[in-house]
């Protein structure tokens, strides 16, 4: 895929409707690629005249605030909305509920004010527009459950969006004892991800996979890639990875819309 940067329209006298921001896990984490390159299907399917920063996109500096380097995370963020402003990036999407939360509630109080969705809500409004048709056969009789991402979900009262794009599978959508408001954190967020587990007798990840396989799916869905590591790591504990996949909405989607 040639999938355009912001330079190379500027360089053309020309501007994308809306940026893609890749994030550090789609960027560089093999698995999180996968989703990187399904949302950019999608979006090249619906027509969506998008870009990447390419090499100008730095971490948005969400692991270093959590972790309490703020000093850090200022650094990172300047760094990012110099970018972004002097592009006039006025849309940006995000795979990653992460970078989500940070550009939409952190950045405007340093002058970066952004459209900021995350990938569940624009597949959702691309479906609802009909600009993706999904094909019905791909999940027919398959078992679906979706562990909601804490920042998309409790930091930012999303619960709908990723369910309605899940609902135009042909699949059983079974929710989980703990979930919306409720959920249940996959042991990753908060800059967790990035460092040893405290002493305990179970790891989170542990115990979400196990509330998720409780309900016999066939494929755990997610819309983080904290998250896909997360749950992936505890399926394959209980030992369940040959008859359980951990896959994202876009995978999902690009799947059954056969991109």
């Amino acid at each position: 895929m040639k999938i355009k940067t912001v330079a190379e329209y500027i360089a053309e006298g020309d501007s994308p409707e809306i940026l893609f921001w890749v994030g550090c896990a789609g960027s560089f984490d093999d698995r999180a690629k996968k989703v990187t390159k399904a949302v950019a299907k999608i979006l090249d399917a619906a027509q969506v005249k998008f870009a990447v920063l390419g090499t100008e996109e730095s971490c948005t500096g969400d692991p270093a605030k959590r972790a309490g380097n703020e000093f850090l995370f200022q650094m990172q963020a300047m760094q990012n909305i110099a970018v972004l402003n002097g592009y006039e990036i006025k849309k940006i999407v995000t795979a990653c509920p992460h970078c989500f939360n940070t550009l939409k509630n952190e950045y405007p109080d340093l002058g970066g004010n952004y459209d900021v969705v995350h990938h569940s809500q624009l597949i959702e409004q691309l479906l609802n527009d009909g600009k993706i048709k999904v094909e019905g056969g791909e999940f027919k009789g398959k078992k679906i459950t979706f562990h909601d991402p804490c920042y998309l979900g409790r930091a930012n009262g999303e619960y709908e969006a990723p369910r309605s794009v899940l609902a135009k599978l042909d699949a059983e959508l079974v929710e989980m004892k703990r979930c919306k408001a409720k959920g249940l954190c996959c042991g990753a967020g908060g800059a967790q991800m990035f460092k040893e587990a405290e002493k305990g007798d179970k790891e989170v990840n542990v115990e979400r996979s196990e509330e998720a396989l409780a309900l016999q799916p066939n494929i755990i869905a997610v819309g983080c890639p904290f998250c896909s590591t997360m749950m992936t790591d505890g399926v394959k504990h209980a030992e369940k990875e040959g008859t359980v996949s951990v896959l994202d909405i876009a995978e999902l989607i690009a799947q059954a819309a056969d991109l």
